[in-house]
């Protein structure tokens, strides 16, 4: 992971290299077209090997303002429509009013879950063995016990 573009980009990043100097250095530098795929496809296509744990999180953390703001309105408005759908059920509203309601919670709670899998969890994912799906039979493993 520690190749010479990728300590000159850390350091561009960092302050210590100017980006007059990094340009410089990388002026002479030819990729062709099929290096440069090749390049942006390893470890997207390449099958990975089993226990090694592939992190593809590029996504802003959970703890932004905006995720907790909108965990907080979706908290609101939950409360809200099953408030109003329980307060339906005791006043004998009519099902299309009732149904309205549930809707709108279950609509407010998938979006809350939706925000909460594409801006919470860690994008990792662990690569397993496939396992054979039936016992194979070896002679020499099966042992017949007569009593």
């Amino acid at each position: 992971m520690s190749d010479t573009i990728t300590r000159l980009l850390e350091e561009v990043a960092s302050g210590k290299v100017s980006i007059k100097d990094a340009r410089a250095a990388l002026e002479d530098a030819e990729l062709t077209e099929p290096q440069y795929l090749a390049a942006v496809d390893h470890g997207v296509f390449n099958p990975a090997e089993p226990g090694t744990i592939v992190n593809a999180s590029l996504a802003p953390s959970g703890g932004s303002l905006l995720v907790i703001f909108f965990f907080v309105w979706g908290l609101f408005w939950v409360l809200y429509w099953t408030a109003s759908m329980l307060y339906g059920l005791f006043m004998d509203w009519d099902q299309q009013q009732l149904s309205y309601h549930f809707a709108m919670t279950l609509t407010t709670i998938i979006m809350m879950g939706v925000v909460y899998m594409k801006w919470v969890l860690p994008d990792k994912v662990i690569v397993k063995h496939r396992r054979p799906k039936y016992v194979r039979e070896h002679p020499k493993d099966w042992v017949e016990y007569k009593l």
